[in-house]
């Protein structure tokens, strides 16, 4: 494994300047002659006509570069929360990150959104605050913010230089120099010099801050630095990476990426403090027989990968992304994937920049790379040698929040239309598309309006297909509220041979798993090769729903007795039985219809503040907390999702156009009984109307 490779994200709320940096960065190690512009639509990673045309990454981007001998693997994800899955799989196979902050707002609701993505994941983190050049940019302030809003340890190896109010560079701590950058030649050269007398003290002041903490990380350097030993700047740095591994510190530095302003120093911290493949190894894993296990990501292991993201790209065809954890992988190699139990021939092996290709014949351990043409693959998949069946840990995939109907305006683009949705929903698997079975309606689910949006605009550039869809509903869900036995019969006798299945269900509510099946059967009472039909009827009654057609939930159900007819008795007659057993116990087990509440993170000005409280409380939100940021108000409430749609025009009405707020999914709550009510009307008026126009 390779000590000189950086797996590494940009990650932070929307518009912190994650795609701009990354294009900086892309300039200075050559891999690019001209630096790209987000605002004009011709930024490297924002490679997609919807990314350029609205400014903001869809899809995370990755890309290749090197620095001082260092290969830097860099993947630019998402800052808006319909796209969260995209940071999130990225996180699951990056070894460090790069978390960036707005100078002038600081710690942002999207950044507490995926810094505990990278706390779930246990990903080191260096923190670089970008905008320095912005008026109002604040950099004490920010650290602070990032010290309590986020728990973290900053330790701030940067101070910010201006002249009069403009931001030209930094005095570089470790090095008690200063940096000057000018605008000269996008910024390839900066000067270094003294340090200016203003800020001696300070500098002094911060050098001992850093010592001293970093003291408390290590003996040996507690030793040194107590006994007033001149410490050379390369052990500084060994022991702000082993802080910077182990999580106990965050090395914070400050520029400016779009005034090209101290982007070379963050690739210098890129390299020192973050960590390669064999920092972070070794890789856990589960054995067939469900045995816990380590690989330590060696060349010399067999192979082993995990399957992060799937792309359909329109010249190369399937796309699979994979982390290769241990051994190699050469094109022409026979691998398992785990998941699907299905051997695949590793075709074409591809570097990745952007939406540009170099294709290559082998990659190994630590490698991030893309393969093209493998078959069934799904995100989260284990490859691995053919000899092994092992999984690594699961990609955690986000449950759809909001729903539309969708139709092609031409009825000729049916076919079409479900080829196309189902493509899309192997690249998101946070985006799903079912039919109706009541209604005959397609139902396109996904993370929120932008989200679905999105999607039907892809539709139409990349397929030509033209699409209709209703507004936005709230993806609902249904659950039970206590135990219930019933009994699923399917006879049928229509001369020859007849239908029969039988069985007896214990079904109730379970917290903290969507669905659990049990074989309790003993006795042989129904043969063994049925017992996977009651279960398949169960799962697909669960898809479809009892109630109102709205997926079923949080329910365990037990296969407790049961009767077989020696020849009538088949597969199909056993997956009708349970269906119905499901369906008769979801009805006498007071079911409830489950509505998503989002933690909604609202910032308005100090004047402002009642009119909100009080639409939140308008809305049925519960405010959590009021706090400060900045010199804004920030209010975090929980608001059933249903009542924020178009809450985007509202807010800035009430607040002159100031306000802004983010919203993450929370959790599944009960709906209050009137709007059970509503629910139970409105869908038995939409039957109606389709069946009787």
């Amino acid at each position: 494994m390779n000590s000189l490779l950086r797996n590494v994200g940009i990650m932070a709320h929307i518009d912190a300047g994650k795609t701009t940096t990354t294009e900086r960065i892309l300039f200075y190690t050559g891999v690019n002659n001209r630096i790209g512009e987000v605002d004009n639509g011709a930024a490297t990673m924002d490679w997609m006509e919807e990314e350029k045309e609205r400014g903001i990454t869809i899809t995370a981007a990755s890309t290749t570069c090197s620095w001082k001998g260092h290969r830097i693997n860099i993947i630019d994800t998402p800052g808006h929360i319909d796209f969260t899955i995209e940071v999130g799989r990225s996180l699951r196979v990056l070894d460090g990150a790069i978390a960036l902050f707005s100078a002038v707002e600081g710690v942002e609701p999207q950044s507490e959104t995926v810094w505990r993505q990278a706390d779930r994941y246990g990903v080191p983190r260096i923190a670089f605050v970008n905008k320095m050049d912005r008026p109002g940019a604040n950099l004490s302030n920010c650290v602070k913010m990032i010290r309590d809003m986020l728990k973290a340890n900053p330790l701030e190896l940067h101070i910010p230089i201006f002249i009069n109010v403009d931001f030209v560079g930094v005095v570089d701590v470790l090095k008690s120099k200063a940096l000057y950058f000018n605008n000269d030649r996008n910024g390839l050269e900066y000067s270094v010099g003294e340090i200016p007398e203003e800020l001696a003290k300070e500098a002094h002041n911060a050098r001992i801050s850093i010592m001293e903490s970093l003291a408390e990380l290590d003996d040996d350097f507690m030793e040194s630095y107590l006994e007033g030993i001149d410490i050379e700047e390369k052990e500084i740095k060994r022991v702000i990476r082993k802080g910077t591994l182990n999580g106990k510190i965050l090395p914070v530095l400050c520029g400016s990426a779009f005034k090209n302003k101290c982007v070379q120093p963050l690739l210098d911290a890129i390299v020192d403090f973050l960590p390669s493949p064999i920092d972070v190894s070794p890789y856990k894993y589960w054995t067939e027989e469900g045995k816990e296990s380590l690989f330590q990501g060696r060349k010399d292991e067999p192979f082993s990968g995990l399957v992060f993201k799937i792309m359909n790209d329109p010249y190369v065809g399937h796309l699979s992304y994979i982390r290769v954890y241990s051994g190699e992988l050469k094109t022409g190699d026979i691998v398992l994937n785990c998941s699907k139990s299905k051997n695949e021939r590793i075709g074409r092996i591809l570097l990745l920049h952007a939406n540009k290709r170099e294709e290559i014949k082998r990659v190994e351990a630590g490698d991030i790379c893309a393969i093209v043409g493998l078959k069934g693959v799904s995100t989260g998949d284990t490859l691995c040698n053919p000899d092994l069946n092992i999984a690594f840990e699961a990609i955690e995939i986000p449950s759809p929040v909001v729903s539309c109907a969708i139709a092609p305006r031409r009825k000729d683009d049916l076919k079409k239309m479900w080829l196309v949705f189902n493509k899309y929903t192997v690249e998101d698997p946070s985006l799903n598309v079912r039919l109706d079975n009541e209604t005959g309606e397609v139902i396109l689910s996904g993370m929120g309006e932008l989200h679905l949006e999105i999607i039907m605009d892809r539709a139409k550039r990349e397929h030509n297909l033209d699409m209709i869809s209703s507004a936005p509903q709230v993806a609902y869900r249904e659950t039970i509220t206590k135990t219930v036995t019933s009994v699923g019969k399917y006879i049928k006798q229509s001369g020859g041979h007849g239908q029969y299945g039988h069985v007896v269900l214990r079904v109730s509510p379970v917290e903290g798993t969507e669905f659990v099946f049990e074989n309790k059967i003993v006795g042989g009472a129904i043969p063994r090769e049925f017992i996977s039909s009651v279960e398949s009827g169960i799962r697909d009654t669960m898809e479809k729903g009892v109630v109102l057609g709205y997926p079923l939930v949080n329910v365990k159900v037990e296969l407790l007795d049961g009767s077989y007819h020696e020849v009538d008795s088949s597969e199909m007659a056993f997956k009708l039985a349970a269906s119905m057993g499901l369906k008769d116990a979801v009805k006498k087990a007071n079911p409830v219809i489950l509505e998503p509440i989002m933690k909604v993170d609202i910032s308005v000005p100090n004047e402002s503040l009642g009119a909100v409280i009080g639409d939140v409380s308008s809305r049925r939100g519960r405010i959590a907390d009021i706090g400060e940021r900045n010199e804004f108000k920030s209010i975090v409430s929980y608001i059933p999702l249903e009542e924020m749609f178009g809450y985007t025009t509202h807010l800035r009405s009430a607040t002159q156009g100031r306000g802004y707020f983010s919203m993450e999914f929370f959790h599944y709550t009960p709906v209050p009984k009137y709007i059970y009510d509503n629910l139970i009307k409105n869908r038995e008026k939409t039957v109606t109307e389709v069946l009787y126009g």
